[in-house]
């Protein structure tokens, strides 16, 4: 049996501490916050989104930072593996769209209920309100964590530490940055931090008058200087500041923190199931039919309400133009304005409203079939800590649950 302390009492935390208590190691979990799980607690908008049920490879295709380092811990604990888990604990699960999965009461807090009962059935013995201050090692070997309770320090000696102290996406739930310091103290590597899985903040000031408005079944394609960086088909939506939603979430991933120096349009297919020539043919069907009509009363078939003054000023056409008198130079406007909608991207929104931190404790210096650092023995790091990151749809859930498994099994007897 050996003595194991888990900092962090996130999901890699938690899942950490039960593995390593499954397989007969006396686990301490430490955690700073006044309860456990607060993270997970509003993930998948307070539903938690627990994994993805997709194929092996659409796991993979779904990383966007170091996806061959989760060789090992992918195959060592997949998707179904988790849903299994869950199950076990009782936590029933459900898959929808998008292969997202569940749980069936769509509640966070019971995912946080399972694991915090596993625990306590398995006697993993809980610190909160603890703040680790140090990772002591002697000679390159984990020895003890130094933590302040109740205003007091103490000692806890230990053969193992597990680091699962997350990033620093949603502050407010804890996400200090603790974990980059203990990695940096320890001789590693922590790559460059950025805000990832974030909306994007807009230049045009007429988006405000889209606030509130979600797009469904558009393609959004996102070029820096030029060079296509993102495409992808799916639903967005329109913010005060910009746009949010499922495609510009992921497409946040391949932008990388500061892109003041750079030229970012964000442009927005309205029609991708038509060509240019097919959507040409529709809206002269449409203007035949309303040929009397102004132009400004023309798009009702095409477009939402708030929409249609923002593409006819975007098109420079008069509103007040009778259809019959619009030239085909002007519905070839239309037809491209439709198709190539452009918004100048100025920025990300901060880490209050990053879903995760892209970058974190290099993985060149952590073993991929163990999760344990190259540098000092009995130390290992799971989950957001390390620099993996990947789109939305319980991707990154995945990785914190395969990491966290694979370091909780690797501590040997």
């Amino acid at each position: 049996m050996k003595r194991v302390v888990i900092i962090g009492g996130g999901a890699a935390g938690m899942m950490a501490a039960i593995i390593a208590a499954r397989n007969g190691h006396k686990v301490t979990l430490l955690e700073q916050n006044e309860r456990l799980g607060k993270k997970l607690f509003i993930t998948g908008k307070g539903r938690c989104n627990i994994t993805n049920a997709g194929n092996m490879d659409n796991l993979f295709a779904n990383v966007v930072s170091n996806p061959k380092f989760l060789y090992s811990a992918f195959y060592g604990f997949n998707n179904y593996q988790v849903i299994d888990f869950f199950e076990e604990i009782g936590v029933k699960t459900k898959i929808e769209r998008g292969d997202r999965v569940f749980p069936q009461s769509d509640k966070s807090s019971d995912v946080i209920i399972g694991l915090q009962n596993e625990m306590k059935r398995l006697g993993v013995k809980i610190y909160l309100f603890t703040k680790v201050t140090q990772i002591i090692t002697k000679e390159g070997i984990i020895s003890a964590v130094s933590i302040q309770k109740d205003k007091k320090e103490e000692l806890i000696e230990t053969d193992s530490v597990i680091v699962a102290t997350g990033g620093i996406s949603y502050p407010s739930t804890g996400s200090t940055g603790d974990g980059y310091n203990f990695a940096k103290k320890s001789g590693h590597t922590v790559t460059k931090l950025y805000p990832a899985l974030v909306p994007f903040q807009i230049k045009e000031s007429y988006v405000k008058e889209l606030q509130g408005l979600s797009l469904k079944n558009v393609e959004l394609t996102v070029f820096v200087n030029n060079k296509k960086i993102y495409s992808e088909l799916g639903e967005m939506l329109f913010t005060h500041f910009g746009i949010s939603g499922p495609l510009v979430l992921s497409a946040s991933s391949y932008l990388k923190g500061d892109i003041r120096e750079s030229q970012v349009i964000a442009e927005i297919d309205l029609k991708p199931a038509l060509t240019e020539e097919q959507l040409d043919a529709r809206i002269l069907r449409d203007f035949i039919e309303i040929q009397n009509k102004q132009f400004k009363n023309a798009l009702d078939k095409l477009l939402p309400k708030k929409m249609i003054p923002i593409i006819i000023a975007l098109a420079g056409i008069d509103p007040n133009k009778v259809i019959h008198s619009i030239t085909k130079e002007e519905r070839r406007r239309i037809v491209h304005t439709l198709k190539h909608m452009q918004l100048t991207v100025q920025g990300l929104r901060g880490y209050n409203e990053a879903i995760i931190t892209k970058g974190g404790v290099s993985v060149k210096e952590i073993n991929p079939a163990t999760m344990e650092s190259k540098l000092i023995k009995g130390l290992y790091f799971a989950g957001e800590v390390l620099d993996l990151d990947a789109l939305t749809g319980g991707y990154n859930l995945q990785i914190a649950w395969s990491t966290a498994y694979l370091a909780g099994s690797s501590i040997e007897e």
